[in-house]
């Protein structure tokens, strides 16, 4: 008898090893299409300038729960502005090639499903810093997702050329954030930072909008790429990564630095400028191999490495 009814008890048994992995593998579809909306490349780059911020604005490292806690903020506070930003760019994420997979695009998540998701981060991140943080850094953090989804995402992405350079403010907000965590206020020290980040967004962006062209052109985002010829837009990314550079040094004096960073910066600064300037020169030779992905992926590098040495200085003056 128990002979006859084994068979049955293994197909059963696997009809339901078959069901539990199914259903497992849906959820982690389902989660990491909600994760994607939240651009994590993105979150990452911008932690990587708050923990350092706030490093220097303590000298020395911060209590764990002050970092995790304002780390945890931020997190929901930009992953709210990137997926409001994902549902209001789905009408043309679907003509661009680099972001057709996304999952509006897909319909792995409704618009309806992802602007509760956005709200719902954005609420969450508001009352988190304030009660966890401070109201001061609460209060930046909303401006930045206001600005991010309205002032860059509503008005000026699809109307001026000049889209990412004000629209990256939202994303110099994070050294705000960071120093106002520890100190409860803001200081010249933390602006000569933002100032870093809002001259190194064009430089960074553009060389991309350069590769992608087409999709932007196709869509109707009047990037600069699109709108201007090869030279010009060099030797915008030139201007904007001297004041970059100018803006990292002018750190030094405005906040208790050391050797260490105003020569990383320095060095990091030369690198970075002369590689500007090299693809610059390409474009007067007339040379079609300008290099702007290498230019786009050393962006990341050196504001990665700026803040790293910004992080380590205090331990070392």
């Amino acid at each position: 008898m128990s002979s006859t009814n084994l068979p049955s008890a293994n197909a059963n048994a696997t009809t339901v090893d078959a069901t539990s992995v199914g259903t497992w593998a849906h959820i982690r579809s389902r989660v990491g299409a909600y994760v994607s909306l939240t651009k994590p490349r993105i979150i990452e780059l911008l932690l990587v300038t708050t923990l350092p911020t706030m490093i220097l604005a303590q000298q020395g490292f911060p209590s764990i729960w002050l970092v995790m806690a304002t780390l945890i903020g931020g997190t929901l506070a930009a992953g709210s502005a990137n997926t409001l930003n994902c549902y209001f760019d789905r009408d043309i994420d679907v003509i661009m090639h680099r972001t057709k997979r996304r999952p509006l695009v897909t319909g792995e998540v409704s618009p309806q499903a992802a602007m509760l998701f956005g709200l719902t981060l954005g609420a969450v991140s508001t009352v988190w810093l304030g009660l966890f943080v401070n109201w001061v850094s609460s209060a930046l953090a909303v401006g930045a997702i206001l600005f991010y989804v309205v002032g860059y995402t509503l008005i000026l992405k699809r109307r001026t050329t000049q889209n990412i350079v004000w629209g990256g403010i939202a994303g110099c907000m994070p050294v705000l954030i960071g120093w106002s965590a520890v100190t409860g206020s803001l200081a010249w020290a933390p602006v000569a930072l933002f100032g870093v980040i809002f001259f190194w967004t064009p430089p960074h962006y553009w060389p991309l909008a350069m590769r992608f062209r087409r999709d932007y052109e196709a869509a109707g985002v009047p990037m600069l790429p699109v709108t201007a010829d090869d030279r010009r837009v060099a030797r915008d990314i030139v201007l904007h990564s001297i004041a970059m550079v100018a803006c990292s040094l002018a750190v030094v004096p405005l906040a208790p630095t050391g050797w260490f960073y105003a020569i990383s910066a320095t060095l990091l600064g030369v690198w970075f400028l002369g590689s500007a300037i090299v693809m610059w020169r390409k474009t007067h030779r007339g040379d079609r191999r300008l290099g702007e992905m290498k230019i786009f992926h050393w962006s990341i590098t050196y504001l990665s490495a700026l803040f790293v040495a910004l992080a380590f200085d205090p331990f070392l003056f």
